[in-house]
């Protein structure tokens, strides 16, 4: 067997995969010490189940958990969707207009500031039980990173640069949607990664109270049976779908903005 040389490229690769799934690692070790926990004080499934436990009614209640899942899912993609749409095009009101920015944003962020499980109500009272409310919730509470960070990208463009491009007969529509919008693809992608996992939070806190239907509707529905197996099964549901759209955002940002990423040291 022929012993690596030194300076190949084969112990690169592997911390590369290390750094790679590393995350993958650690939930196993976290979930191997839970479960370790578990067996050695003997904690009972009626207060703390075990991640055996939540396996087992992941498997007994799959079909139940997979049609509350996919309502869940569809509703938090409906208001983010909206999301993007209104934080995108607000992002670039605030960070193309400096009057735009100074006057929208502290108002953006008192309203940010409001719990968005107080909405709920309201928006019971306006579209009544469904998917209504949901969509609206997952809106509200996702929309503000993505606005804020298409602000931020477009308003941190270099003066020198904007003053070059003007000089060689750039108009501001130029700058803003073939400068300013590129250059903020890396803080919009970071947005999406973040707002994605409030969308999820803000659709199962209404269905938890406006919904008979979903994640959401059944933890309530299993904490009131005391079903603590199956209320942990719904959560690592919903835990599962935001890991997967991370993912997704994340393997899709580095596909179309790996020139904004220096290479991570070895």
């Amino acid at each position: 067997m022929t012993a690596a040389v030194p300076g190949s490229p084969v112990p690169h690769r592997g911390r590369r995969l290390l750094r790679r799934n590393a995350h993958w690692l650690l939930l196993i070790a976290l979930l191997l010490g839970w479960q370790c926990v578990c067996g050695l004080f003997d904690i009972s499934e009626y207060l703390f189940p075990s991640p055996w436990a939540i396996a087992r009614q992941l498997w007994e209640h799959h079909a139940t958990l997979l049609a509350h899942a996919w309502r869940s899912y569809w509703v938090t993609m409906a208001g983010f969707s909206i999301s993007i749409v209104v934080g995108v095009a607000l992002g670039c009101l605030m960070g193309s207009s400096r009057l735009a920015y100074e006057a929208m944003y502290p108002l953006m962020t008192g309203f940010n500031a409001l719990p968005k499980a107080a909405f709920v109500p309201i928006l019971v009272v306006w579209f009544g039980i469904g998917a209504g409310p949901a969509i609206l919730t997952a809106f509200l509470i996702s929309f503000f990173p993505i606005m804020v960070n298409i602000a931020t990208g477009l308003a941190t463009l270099e003066p020198e640069l904007e003053d070059v491009l003007r000089v060689l007969g750039a108009r501001r529509r130029d700058i803003l949607f073939k400068v300013g919008l590129p250059r903020s693809m890396p803080h919009f992608f970071g947005a999406l990664k973040v707002a994605i996992t409030l969308a999820f939070v803000g659709t199962t806190v209404s269905e938890m109270t406006a919904a008979n239907e979903g994640i959401g509707y059944l933890l309530i529905s299993a904490g009131s049976s005391m079903q603590m197996g199956l209320a942990f099964a719904g959560l690592a549901v919903v835990g599962a779908m935001a890991m997967a759209m991370y993912e997704l955002f994340a393997a899709v940002e580095r596909r179309l903005t790996g020139w904004a990423h220096r290479g991570q040291p070895s």
